[in-house]
């Protein structure tokens, strides 16, 4: 018995040896990448202006985020980052917004919009929300590239006609399969369907479903340590 004993503890011992030797082995790699000027993954870059239009724009941004985030949960900023980063890499001419909120998230659009020459058609049911966002579009000298409509999307998307390049869904969760299946047909192959809260909160797994078991879409989840995006593809 005194034998079995002094084996486990061995066994133990060893065991121990060899977490503290892994550790040790991926403590070192860490180092050896901060040696070489590695960037941590979750490290994000400082917002940086290319021209004092993008100053002007990005400082009504940052007061947007730091004084009506809370009161009109809007994106997250690097979820924001990505709406124009993509907006701007397909060289977008139409982008629609399901939600506008408080119209940050279409300030970020309206940033890449302004490269392309494109425009943005943003829904709100809210009539307080659409004032809000008008006086910010204004703030940020964006008003003219963005069309207002005030109603439900539900039923004013009916109105919309194609080719459209990039949808972004961020209102009523429950609704997000519908709009999909009415935007979808006027989305252009190579366009994108973006939809917030893929994380937090659920998203509708029908919707889920339908972005990923259809042949003709490619999609992607990003940021799920935050709210979440699905990023869906339109293949050509």
């Amino acid at each position: 018995m005194i034998f079995d004993v002094l084996m486990k503890r061995r066994v133990f011992f060893l065991v121990v040896l060899a977490f503290l030797a892994t550790r040790r082995d991926l403590s070192v790699h860490a180092q050896s990448r901060a040696q070489r000027g590695s960037i941590a993954p979750d490290t994000e870059s400082p917002l940086l202006s290319k021209s004092t239009t993008e100053k002007q724009i990005l400082a009504v941004l940052d007061d947007l985020d730091r004084n009506q985030r809370l009161r009109n949960l809007t994106v997250p900023v690097e979820d924001a980052r990505l709406l124009r980063l993509l907006t701007e890499s397909i060289n977008a001419k139409h982008v629609v917004e399901l939600g506008t909120a408080n119209g940050y998230s279409g300030i970020w659009f309206a940033l890449a919009l302004q490269t392309t020459g494109g425009k943005l058609t943003t829904f709100e049911i809210d009539p307080q929300r659409v004032r809000q966002a008008r006086e910010n579009f204004k703030r940020a000298s964006v008003d003219h590239l963005i069309t207002q409509i005030e109603g439900d999307a539900h039923l004013e998307v009916a109105k919309l006609t194609g080719p459209i390049d990039l949808v972004f869904i961020d209102a009523d969760k429950d609704g997000y399969l519908d709009y999909l299946n009415k935007l979808l047909p006027f989305v252009r192959p190579g366009g994108l369907v973006v939809a917030h809260n893929m994380r937090v909160p659920p998203p509708d797994p029908q919707y889920v479903k339908a972005i990923t078991t259809n042949p003709a879409l490619e999609t992607v989840f990003l940021n799920m340590h935050s709210a979440g995006v699905a990023v869906t593809l339109k293949k050509r």
